[in-house]
């Protein structure tokens, strides 16, 4: 196989889901191949450029090694792609970004029990 359509190769590498979901993110206008907008129907082959943009102003920049003929377990579909260096650095700068701009304390953890909210509520004076 030497060319496979954009939203069969995106949910066989894994970026999404269903075909469906890459399907509207390519119509969305957020895939471009070798640096153009494309349709779903557009085939990509070893060597093309494909850029993702993901939430948050987030993307990916990826070159395609190979086409798959079917959806493999996630060791396989790492084999079709490789990130390019400057797209590694930059998800790297925006995970790090994100643990700065985290609430202090985390997502607050699980609920607490009644006797842990007992104590919060004797601390604020409730009781």
């Amino acid at each position: 196989m030497q060319a496979m359509r954009i939203d069969r190769w995106l949910w066989a590498a894994r970026f999404f889901k269903t075909r469906s979901l890459a399907t509207e993110a390519i119509a969305g206008g957020r895939v471009h191949v070798n640096g153009v907008r494309v349709k779903p129907s557009k085939e990509v082959r070893p060597g093309d450029r494909i850029q993702i943009s993901r939430d948050r102003g987030f993307r990916l920049d990826l070159v395609v090694r190979e086409v798959a003929e079917r959806r493999g377990p996630a060791k396989e579909a790492a084999l079709l792609f490789e990130e390019t260096a400057e797209s590694v650095e930059a998800r790297e700068r925006h995970a790090a970004e994100l643990r700065l701009t985290e609430l202090p304390g985390g997502r607050g953890g699980p609920r607490p029990t009644k006797r842990d909210r007992r104590r919060m509520e004797t601390t604020r004076g409730h009781r």
